[in-house]
């Protein structure tokens, strides 16, 4: 789980300001204001999940997503009435308590906080009990049929012949580190760990993120999951889509990725005994003449042995080619290595205020198995995959069989 952190005392402000314009709409409260095959969502119930999604702070429509949202509770609710599962209470609280973690609150500072905000316990709880009891639901019909095989998983590796493996498409914000500005980036990156959907992490990486890809709002291509630095692999396994990071140190920055899709490919997923790049950097008076200076490197260079007439007659340590183990590479360089393909440059990297540019090349990786992700990782990702889908797919069925109704 990622670590969170989380002011009690905004989260009561944020409560109690998102409570005033709810109660003033409020009149018969008990009115049914949509049937879902014939079940009522009340007008209560609307005005509590629009505050508990107003609360929480999830981009978009507070409105519109409690009416779509109740509503995909009830459907769910009404399959799993079919087959009579039920959530005991020490189940409800253990989700209680790990939902209030990620606050970094108590459980009864979580409930507190909320009833101040307007959001009674009951809207809590019956929240809670749908998604352990839908969890438990999709678990018992779709579990057997979203298990991977082990051909599957050696497929996903790419440790059988021909075989297939995992990409992942990604965001990602950097936050440059200095130790001036640590204090104030550690508390940013902590509060974008906590945001909520794609439009919240989007709107982020525009405003604060130094990387290249901050213009398309962090939104990176496809990569192969062997192309991540390794101790990166299995936490970024771990994420659902949406999901994000907690904040990953950097040399001099700190980095946070979103999932934003998993897929298996079919083409072959080599892992690698070792890489072999460069890094020349690139001083200059001014960020924007390093940058153009580094770009007419960039531009004129077409393979690592080129570096060497660029670097001509300057220090030696100002142009470093290594060939190293995937672990063995600074996460910062390894992630922008995972980008390349052999002869490619990255530019994206700074130091000293940007008036050192690192220029990046790939020169070539040499294919092995290495020791990636686990087994165990790749197989609960894949099974994950496989059960939201499914579920995404029931739930879709649901609705389009259903007599939705609004009063």
């Amino acid at each position: 789980m990622n670590q969170r952190r989380f002011s009690l005392s905004s989260f009561i402000v944020a409560a109690s300001l998102a409570l005033a314009p709810v109660q003033t709409a409020a009149q018969n409260l008990f009115a049914p204001v949509i049937r879902v095959n014939e079940d009522a969502i009340t007008l209560f119930e609307l005005q509590q999940r629009q505050l508990f999604m107003e609360l929480l702070r999830i981009p978009g429509d507070p409105v519109k997503m409690a009416r779509e949202t109740l509503i995909d509770d009830r459907l769910r609710q009404q399959a799993i009435n079919q087959v009579g599962i039920s959530v005991a209470p020490e189940d409800v609280q253990a989700g209680i308590d790990e939902f209030a973690a990620r606050a970094e609150l108590s459980s009864e500072e979580f409930i507190q906080a909320l009833e101040q905000g307007g959001v009674s316990y009951e809207t809590l709880r019956d929240f809670i009990k749908i998604q352990l009891a839908w969890r438990d639901y999709v678990g018992a019909n779709f579990l057997s049929r979203a298990r991977p095989t082990d051909a599957e998983i050696s497929r996903a590796m790419g440790q059988a012949g021909g075989g297939g493996g995992l990409r992942v498409l990604l965001s990602e914000i950097i936050l440059p580190l200095s130790p001036q500005n640590f204090e104030q980036v550690d508390e940013l990156a902590q509060q974008i760990s906590e945001l909520k959907g794609f439009d919240a992490f989007e709107s982020a990486a525009r405003q604060y993120s130094a990387a290249a890809s901050s213009q398309e709002g962090g939104r990176m291509s496809w990569l192969p999951l062997s192309q991540l630095p390794p101790a990166l692999q299995p936490v970024i396994l771990g994420l659902s889509p949406g999901e994000i990071t907690a904040p990953i140190p950097l040399p001099q920055a700190v980095a946070l990725f979103q999932m934003r899709s998993i897929q298996e490919t079919g083409g072959g997923s080599p892992r690698y005994a070792s890489i072999e790049y460069a890094v020349l950097q690139v001083s200059a008076n001014s960020p924007e003449q390093a940058l153009a200076k580094a770009t007419e490197i960039k531009n004129r260079t077409d393979t690592c042995d080129d570096l060497y007439g660029a670097a001509k007659g300057l220090p030696p340590e100002i142009l470093a080619r290594e060939n190293k183990k995937p672990g063995e590479i600074p996460r910062d360089v390894a992630l922008e290595l995972a980008r390349l393909d052999p002869n490619e440059i990255s530019v994206n990297m700074s130091a000293n205020g940007g008036q050192t540019r690192m220029l990046v090349m790939l020169c070539d990786r040499t294919a092995d198995l290495g020791d990636g992700a686990s087994r165990e990782d790749v197989a609960n990702a894949l099974t994950q995959q496989r059960l939201s889908t499914f579920a995404d797919s029931y739930l879709e069925q649901l609705r389009a069989d259903a007599i939705i109704v609004e009063e």
